[in-house]
């Protein structure tokens, strides 16, 4: 008995979205093959995104950390591929930009997670081709699934990681006579 693979319906934002696709195109091709499904689901959505591209799937979750903090975006699609070398580096590469990624969703970003990690080229490219397992138009529509779930639920504030001690006893309540501190 073969098992079927369900895909939640597009999300339904309630208005425009901008995304950011980071992509590192280590392996051109099948960089070029996520990108253009991440592209078409972003567009399908009515939303509009800027594509920047990294040295490699480790400055993935940097790059969208330092937008986070220093842009306008609404989500975020993780793009790259990784394919089983004959070192250790591999797991390090999967392992750590997977991590990152994870670190800055459990933060409040809404990211889709579209890097490829795979055994071989063939694997990557039926994962990658917008015709067959469209893995890029995947992560997009997470990011976008993501991005409709933080707007049902309320305004998400900026940052990534701590906040200052002020501003967490201002949250706290604590700070209501004093605005300087």
């Amino acid at each position: 008995m073969a098992v079927s693979h369900y895909t939640l319906p597009s999300a339904k934002l309630d208005k425009p979205a901008k995304l950011l696709i980071v992509a590192a195109p280590f392996y051109r091709e099948i960089a070029d093959d996520l990108i253009a499904g991440a592209k078409a689901e972003i567009e399908a959505a009515g939303a509009t995104y800027e594509l920047i591209e990294v040295p490699g799937a480790l400055e993935v979750p940097s790059a969208i950390g330092i937008a986070e903090r220093m842009s306008n975006f609404d989500g975020y699609v993780a793009l790259g591929c990784v394919i089983r070398g004959e070192t250790t580096h591999y797991e390090t590469v999967c392992n750590d930009s997977s991590r990152g990624i994870t670190l800055l969703g459990l933060q409040g970003l809404c990211i889709g997670n579209g890097i490829l990690t795979v055994e071989n080229e063939e694997q990557a490219i039926v994962r990658a081709d917008p015709q067959q397992m469209n893995k890029g138009g995947g992560a997009a529509a997470a990011a976008l699934h993501l991005i409709a779930l933080a707007r049902k639920w309320g305004g998400a504030r900026k940052g990534v990681g701590f906040l200052p001690e002020a501003e967490e006893l201002r949250i706290a309540g604590e700070l209501k006579d004093n605005p300087t501190a």
